[in-house]
């Protein structure tokens, strides 16, 4: 089985990533990367990574030609946030053609897009004709939270403190994604307010509907490449056995998600799909880590997951990565 797929804004960060995994990928033929400023390029001319590895082109073709191609199979969005509901309102994509958005524009379920949170809910994706890849921040906070909601055992407020890496910011410039700000500094960012906080609460109230107490969320900007690493606490009365149980339990059957006795590392999950998480109970409060690398299965690598389950393929074709460790 061969699944033809084009990429739609390829020369950014999630572009790459997604370009990283599937060349390797043994089910996938990539027909096209489209991108505006790159065209007539070769792809490895911006990810340098790519070099030997691949010799397509960035095309530069109106996208409305390039949808319409026979074969095409799939076609990833990974335009700027934004960008995916103007594209699909100028562009007639055929009903043949399986989306995944890897921006905000859908993951609220609307235009017939299913959120693609796999641990949440893998039997509709793989039913599923439009996807609308969870957000970085959220799948590392879902991942942590979910098996209590399952459980209804979120009871009380949620209080979350997370750092993400500089590639979380996209790869345009502004002041906070410049080297010589971002080196040895660390700093908050939309305390309380970001965006993924309503994908996190439409996640959590889908398995514990009644669940109504604040999720307080605050992130931060490391001064590192890759990675997200989620601290999250909220009130639990059982011991940590009990909550181990819970979540080894939930995540059973889960290739990606998995939950550690020692206390975990960024550097355990970066350039890997992974998810790993530690519990600890203190005092009344369970205190969830929960790390992944941002790229991936916080966009590209999870994006290649939804692909392969809406087709079909084994879960983990072409995502059992290994982390660099050191």
């Amino acid at each position: 089985m061969s699944v033809n797929i084009g990429i739609i804004g390829g020369a950014g960060y999630t572009g790459g990533e997604l370009l990283r995994i599937l060349v390797n990928h043994p089910d996938v033929a990539i027909a096209f990367v489209h991108s505006k400023s790159q065209a007539g390029k070769p792809v490895y001319s911006t990810h340098t990574d790519l070099l030997g590895d691949t010799d397509l082109l960035f095309s530069g073709e109106e996208t409305s030609e390039l949808v319409q191609q026979p074969g095409l199979s799939a076609l990833f969005l990974c335009s700027g946030h934004g960008e995916s509901a103007k594209f699909l309102e100028t562009n007639n994509v055929p009903e043949s053609v399986k989306i995944i958005d890897l921006s905000t524009d859908f993951r609220d379920e609307s235009n017939g897009f299913v959120y693609g949170l796999p641990e949440l809910q893998r039997d509709r994706i793989r039913t599923a004709t439009r996807i609308a890849n969870p957000g970085c921040f959220a799948t590392s906070i879902e991942l942590a939270l979910l098996p209590l909601a399952k459980a209804g055992l979120l009871t009380a407020d949620v209080h979350v403190s997370a750092i993400t890496g500089s590639t979380g910011a996209g790869q345009a410039l502004s002041p906070t994604t410049h080297f010589t700000w971002r080196n040895n500094n660390v700093s908050i960012y939309k305390a309380f307010t970001h965006q993924h906080l309503t994908e996190i609460r439409q996640s959590l109230t889908a398995l514990q509907p009644g669940f109504d107490k604040a999720v307080n969320f605050v992130p931060y900007r490391g001064d590192y490449t890759r990675g997200i690493m989620a601290n999250v606490y909220t009130a639990f009365e059982g011991s940590r056995e009990e909550a181990r149980a819970l979540y080894q339990d939930y995540y059973a059957g889960h290739p990606f998600t998995h939950v550690s006795d020692a206390p975990i590392d960024l550097k355990q999950v970066v350039n890997t799909n992974k998810c790993l998480i530690h519990l600890e109970k203190h005092d009344g409060q369970l205190l969830i880590t929960s790390a992944i690398d941002n790229l991936t299965k916080g966009a590209s690598g999870q994006a290649v997951q939804n692909l392969n389950l809406l087709f079909g393929l084994p879960e983990d074709r072409a995502l059992r990565l290994k982390a660099a460790a050191f």
